[in-house]
């Protein structure tokens, strides 16, 4: 098949599996909760599974993932998710009835979450198992018919899954497409689309869901603060914060973005850093320690690493004697001390092995910077101090928080996950990815002998006047 073809066929394809979900959607538009939970029932059997199948493809399409880090930070939380969304759904998908005014008395109000019909899932390559199935479970739960396009560095493990998916679940109701582009998914007409990716290219995809009016929940990146206090142990804040920085090999959209310590904790952070990241990696080649995905986002990182060098700053390689590996893509894990902010990786989003290194004196400070740069997807801060804690919190705005450890936030399944400004918008997650993948409706229904609402037929007279006057004194409507 020519190239012309295969996209012909690709775009075809897109549009012919749409118009089934569509059309499916439109004559069966309220699943039950059995045929919801089946659904999720079956996800969770895929995965268990092939575990070990779908850890190897990842591994493949990054060029080296550890499969542990592929289970317990891919696998193990969206098992969980489905386990947690099956035993709350029948809850969620009750009614909920809501108060009504008082010149309707006798009648009722009440609010049902419906499907929107055909949701459309754009995933990254960074976690590219979890962020398909944790909005794919979200999506399901509220009802939906889902349509999936994976990232291109994904293609191995987006051909298994679509092999896995195909023999289990019908693909009017979940189709992941192998091969299909952005540009004949994101305008398709969906009812929602999620798209997970970069702040520019959200922009793009909000742009294209726009000219069809479809809802977009846009998951972004951003340059995430992690901010030590002084009263806070260092050691125990090298160890929780190396692990999250590095966990993916950097490559994690809330993985500490850069670091603010305290000006009399820096030698002791740097002299923790040095003990506690060889004995979790022997050696850069080491089987527990990822890949760069490509030979583009390497030598991008690699930039970074070279500009910062060229301009003073100091990189303290916490792997000695390794070196970047272009062969294998493995940049050694990096702090990067005496910075300044017109250095390049200090403009965007690091996406890498590299953590920067800010000092201060003054907690406020470090808010008042925090405030003048886009609100990130995440902040993380070190203290015991409950009125530090409270200040950080009340006087910054980020997606999300996790208060003395990073990124723990995101596997909470009761709390909501999502961005705001530029980190993105929408949440989802348990009960607010429900919601978010629903249409709550409103239903009104009027009583058989309806109390009061005469008075607002015309004509108008003494009567409507002496009821209106009651009804704005009567506080507590």
């Amino acid at each position: 098949m020519s190239q012309e073809a295969k996209i012909l066929n690709f775009r075809t394809r897109a549009q012919v599996v749409f118009d089934r979900q569509r059309a499916a959607s439109r004559q069966r538009p309220f699943p039950s909760l059995a045929e919801r939970l089946e659904w999720l029932e079956k996800l969770e059997s895929i995965l268990t599974a092939n575990q070990d199948a779908i850890a190897e493809a990842i591994s493949s399409d990054f060029g080296h993932r550890s499969p542990h880090e592929t289970r317990i930070l891919e696998i193990f939380p969206t098992v969980s998710g489905l386990r947690h969304t099956r035993r709350h759904l029948k809850k969620w998908m009750k009614p909920q009835r809501r108060h009504t005014s008082l010149h309707f008395a006798g009648a009722r109000n009440r609010l049902i979450p419906q499907p929107k019909g055909v949701v459309g899932i754009i995933a990254p390559w960074n976690y590219p198992l979890f962020l398909v199935l944790s909005p794919l479970t979200s999506a399901l739960a509220a009802g939906n018919r889902c349509m999936i396009k994976m990232a291109a560095n994904s293609q191995r493990l987006c051909t298994l899954l679509h092999e896995l998916f195909s023999g289990v679940i019908s693909e009017d109701r979940v189709a992941i497409l192998p091969g299909v582009s952005a540009g004949d998914f994101t305008p398709l007409p969906f009812d929602h689309l999620i798209y997970t990716g970069s702040p520019a290219s959200g922009r793009t995809v909000m742009k294209t869901a726009a000219d069809n009016l479809t809802p977009v929940t846009l998951e972004l990146g951003g340059k995430s603060p992690t901010i030590v206090c002084d009263d806070f142990d260092v050691t125990t804040a090298a160890e929780r914060i190396l692990h999250a920085k590095f966990m993916n090999a950097g490559q994690t959209c809330v993985a500490p973005d850069y670091l603010f310590l305290h000006e009399k904790q820096v030698n002791a952070f740097i002299d923790a850093a040095r003990r506690i990241l060889p004995a979790r990696y022997a050696q850069l080649d080491s089987a527990d320690y990822t890949s760069i995905v490509d030979a583009k986002s390497y030598r991008r990182l690699k930039a970074l690493w070279e500009d910062a060098q060229s301009q003073g700053a100091e990189i303290i390689n916490l792997l000695p004697g390794s070196q970047p590996d272009e062969a294998a893509r493995r940049i050694p894990p990096s702090l990067i001390f005496k910075i300044r902010d017109e250095m390049a990786l200090m403009q965007a989003e690091i996406f890498g092995p590299l953590l920067p290194i800010k000092t201060y004196r003054r907690l406020e400070d470090v808010i008042a910077y925090v405030n003048t740069h886009e609100r990130p997807l995440a902040l993380y801060l070190f203290t015991h101090d409950k009125s530090r804690q409270e200040k950080v919190v009340q006087q910054t705005m980020s997606g999300g928080v996790s208060i003395n450890d990073c990124a723990m936030h995101v596997a909470q399944h009761d709390l909501p996950f999502g961005g705001v400004g530029n980190s993105g918008m929408g949440q989802y997650h348990g009960f607010e990815g429900f919601v978010e993948f629903s249409k709550l409706r409103p239903i009104f229904r009027q009583a058989a002998w309806p109390l009061g609402a005469a008075f607002l037929y015309p004509p108008y007279g003494p009567m409507f006047e002496r009821i209106y006057k009651v009804l704005i004194k009567l506080r507590w409507i």
